[in-house]
This record gives C-alpha cells, structure tokens and sequence, in this order.
C-alpha cells in the first residue's frame, strides 16, 4: 500500500514540481584531483606521548551536540564525542557507540539499535541503553535543538532492554542512520546533563578517546587523553589543542615552522606550495557538502519559528533571485579565485555519490542577458541592490569581489559586508540578514543536506521559505527506503528548488588538510571532519 502511494504521490508531485522549471543546464563540470583521506596508523611505530597542536581555521560554536550549527565543533568533537555509527573513508556507515547496524521493523516504524556494554563516559559514568535515550531524548525535544528536523516524525524513545535502544516513528524515516553517524548519534553522560544542563557545552563529557580540559574564547580549545575510553591503548597524544587561526596564510607559516603540525581548510592559493614541503603531507578529499548564498525570504522572528513575508523583491519573487542565479558564473569564478581545487555547485546533490544523476547535479549557464529580461519582468529597477555578509578570511573576501563582478553583469549591485564567522552562524538564526555567504559541510544522506534548509518549520530553515510541494516530496523521499524512489523524488526537489531559488549554490570545495609528517594516523573523509583521535607522532620524531 505504501508504495502504490508513494508512486501515486510522485506523479502528483512531478507535475506541480515541474511546473514553470525549464531552463538551460548543463552538466556541472568535476574537477580531477586525486583524494588522499590519510592512513590509519596500523602497525606504523609511534612515540607514545606528546602535544599536538592544529590550526583551527574558526572558533566553533558550543560545544553541545544538541544546539551546534559549526563543522569546527564536529572536527573537536570527534575526539572527545563519540556518536551511535561513523561514516569511513567510502561513504559507508559503521557501527561506534552501536554494536552493529539498527534493525528496521517491516512497516518501517521502529528503529533497533544495539549499543556498546561495560564502557564508561569520561566522567566514570556507566555508559547503558538509559544513557543513550536520555540523549537521543534531549536531541529530538530540547528546546532550539538542532537535531530535532534530522532525526525525523519521532513518536518515541525507548529503552528495550539493557543492550538496545528503540527508537519509535509516525512515519518511516530512512535517513536516521545517517543522522546517528552525525551530532543526533553523540551520547552525553547523563550526569554531565543534569548537573549542567542548557550549559553542557561549556564542559562537555562524553565517550572518546579523549576528554575536554578548557577553553579559551576565540583562542583554543584543550583536550587530553582520556584513560576511561574503552580503547584507551590506542590513543597516544597527551593533549591536542585546538588553536584558533583563522589567517590561512598564518597557518600556512605555522605549519612550514613547526608550530602547529596540522591545519584545516588549506587555501587552494597555498596549496600547490605546501606540496612541495618535503615534512608535510596533503590530504584531500571532495565535499558532500556546498557553498552559497543564504537569500532571506521569511527569516524574521528566528529560524524554525513561522514564516513571515520580507517585502524585498528578491524575497518574494522567485525571478528575482532565478536572477541572481543565472548571474553567477560558477565555472569562472572557481578558475579564477580557486585555481580549479574547487568545483561549481548548483544544486545540494554532491557528485559522485549514490544519488548523483545528470540532472540532479545539472547547473544553470550563465546567462546576465537573461537574468536582466527577468528583472525587467519582475519590475525591478537595475541595478538591483543586494547586501551580502561574508566571513572576513581573504578567500571568502576575493570570492565576494569576483561574484560582485559576475552579478553586476546580470543587473545587481551586490553590497559586500565582512563579518566573523561566529556571527554569521547568529546572523543565520535569527534572520538578521539579507544575503550570507555560508556554506555546509554536508552529510552522506541527501536529506540532512536539503531538508534541513528547505522544510517548512525546521531549525535549520535559515532563509524562512515555506513551500508545502516541496515539504512534501522531501516527505516521501524521507519514507522511502528504496534508493531509486528516493533518488527520483531528489530530482524532482532539486527541479524546484532550481527554480525557486531560496538558496543559491556556487561552489563545492574540496577538504584540504595539511599535517607535519611528524605526525601520522591523521584522516579527513568526504563529511569535513578532521580525525584526530587515534593518529600519533611517529617513532622516530626527536624532541
């Protein structure tokens, strides 16, 4: 029954989706450059001990994997937060805090999973299936949670016996897997919780290879080896601490001197240089995630809260900002400020994954004779002013003047506003903005990367645009647990999400992570993180 609606459903939608969408596309183009994720350690020799010091390219938000919005908290939480599944360097989910993957119930509305026994939180608190609901738990209600929308139409959590946790839904919801490989699957010590409460982040305990130790706002962050982790014997550094360097060319000198011996999002104008630094090593992967513009269209009491109509012509116009759209040139601005290390995006669809097609990836040409006919349409004086924050780094600033540029062919006068990133990541919550230059880091399923955004009422819905179609076939997708159905519905959101345009993607970069060759173990998959907790000095470093 389920199917015969669901394929009832997609024909429904396809035709309100489809609607009105035409435009010319071509395929996006993906630029060839080898991945290089790292090495696990193995059997490698290491020098047991020590103090890694990494380059943290921004300050992350909280350290609460509940309310966090930041990718700089996922790469410190990875050593110090352990999550119910991973993904690996293939894309593939695998058990962590969980013991083997959850079993599905036949009619999809009970999610099993089966989780770790005789382990402890870094606090000495035993780690059991009440622990692993009171998260989960306080993911999917705590009040502006952002994991609530990720973790889908929950009806309830349960404990069924001491090894297994169930988690109970309205609908079925395929993409929980995934969100328990991400912040929704961190499990926080209970007693941490209590004791702490809305202020959990400012001293996280969790289950990891290592433990936090202190913060210094806009400074760094210290973390130490945790000797209550259940594979204690193979973490090796005593500390890492995570030093706040938002000046990549800064890193770059860091990393070249030996003060730091790893380093996050490398720009692509060092990186060639960096490569021919015999005691470092690149790694590189590509993106699941994207770049672009937030556009707000109803963002005015708060994202999540309910919509409100901006009387601007790029908000309550779609031509308008098809408009902008079209004014982009992708392909040209990657060469330009990227050399080619990054890629165009147009759509939340990453290439090179299951749910890639031709279409779902396709991008729009650019075309600013177009773009000006349709401002002429929407009865917009040219050139149309649009007001845009970007973070104060020297890539996103060249980025913003070389898309000035591209704009203004197309008839805006783009107004370009530098701002820190931890007040962006404010300034997209609470709808204080007009245009934000901001990416995502992206997740292994599509829905964390298009619902998140785009569904009506959701936490992350940072530009406030409400469309019950496009809800509703990011419902269905949702419900699928066929990989084609889902895949067909993805085509058709990206259709109308091409045409409505409530967020304009421009680029995908690639993760480039630079490390001292003192060091090895280190690992940077497809979902951005840096991993840390495992890697080592080798054997031989001096000093």
């Amino acid at each position: 029954m389920f199917v015969r609606f669901l394929r009832l459903a997609i024909a429904c939608l396809v035709a309100v989706l489809l609607a009105s969408c035409s435009q010319a596309q071509a395929p996006v183009e993906i630029t060839t450059h080898t991945d290089d994720y790292g090495t696990p350690l193995g059997n490698q020799p290491v020098r047991e001990g020590g103090d890694l010091m990494m380059g943290l390219s921004n300050d992350p938000d909280k350290l609460d994997p509940s309310t966090s919005t930041s990718l700089y908290m996922r790469y410190v939480m990875s050593t110090v937060c352990e999550k119910l599944y991973d993904n690996d360097s293939s894309g593939n989910l695998v058990p962590q805090l969980a013991t083997a993957m959850p079993t599905v119930s036949p009619d999809g509305l009970s999610v099993t999973i089966p989780i770790r026994t005789g382990i402890q939180f870094a606090d000495g608190t035993p780690f059991t299936a009440t622990a692993v609901q009171t998260s989960l738990q306080r993911h999917w209600t705590l009040e502006g949670s952002q994991r609530t929308g990720e973790m889908g139409p929950i009806s309830g959590i349960e404990v069924d016996d001491p090894t297994h946790v169930v988690i109970k839904y309205h609908e079925p919801f395929a993409p929980i897997t995934a969100a328990l490989a991400d912040r929704a699957g961190m499990i926080m010590s209970p007693v941490a919780l209590k004791e702490a409460g809305k202020n959990f982040g400012d001293n996280p305990v969790c289950v990891g290879p290592f433990k936090f130790v202190k913060r210094v706002p806009q400074t760094s962050i210290t973390v130490a080896r945790d000797p209550l982790y259940y594979d204690a014997q193979n973490v090796h550094f005593d500390t890492i601490t995570y030093r706040i360097m938002a000046d990549p060319k800064a890193r770059a000198a860091a990393l070249r001197s030996g003060e730091i011996q790893v380093a996050d999002t490398m720009s692509p104008r060092d990186i060639d240089t960096l490569t021919k630094v015999p005691q470092l090593r690149v790694l590189q992967s590509g993106s699941f995630g994207f770049q672009g513009l937030y556009l707000n269209i109803g963002n005015v009491d708060g994202a999540g809260k309910p919509v409100k109509q901006i009387n601007t012509a790029i908000a309550r116009d779609a031509r308008v900002r098809l408009a902008f759209s079209l004014s982009v040139d992708r392909k040209k601005l990657v060469k330009d400020v990227f050399q080619d290390w990054y890629e165009p995006a147009c759509t939340p669809i990453a290439p090179r994954t299951s749910y890639a097609t031709r279409s779902s990836t396709a991008c729009p040409l650019f075309d600013p004779a177009r773009s000006r006919q349709l401002l002429t349409d929407a009865g917009v004086q040219t050139p149309y002013p649009v007001t845009m924050q970007v973070m104060n780094v020297q890539d996103q600033l060249q980025y913003a003047q070389a898309l000035q540029a591209s704009v203004a062919e197309g008839g805006f006068d783009l107004k370009i506003v530098p701002a820190e990133y931890s007040a962006m990541l404010d300034a997209q919550k609470k709808g204080t903005y007009e245009a934000l230059l901001l990416g995502w880091s992206g997740r292994l399923d599509p829905d964390a990367n298009i619902a998140r955004f785009l569904v009506t009422g959701s936490n992350g819905n940072y530009s406030g645009y409400n469309s019950p179609a496009l809800d509703e076939v990011l419902g269905w997708a949702a419900h699928s647990n066929s990989a084609a159905q889902r895949g067909a519905l993805y085509e058709q959101a990206v259709r109308f999400i091409s045409r409505e345009n409530p967020y304009i993607y421009t680029y995908r970069l690639r993760n480039l992570t630079v490390h001292s060759t003192w060091v090895a173990g280190i690992e940077v998959y497809a979902d951005g993180a840096v991993r840390l907790g495992k890697a080592a000095f080798v054997a031989d470093r001096k000093g």
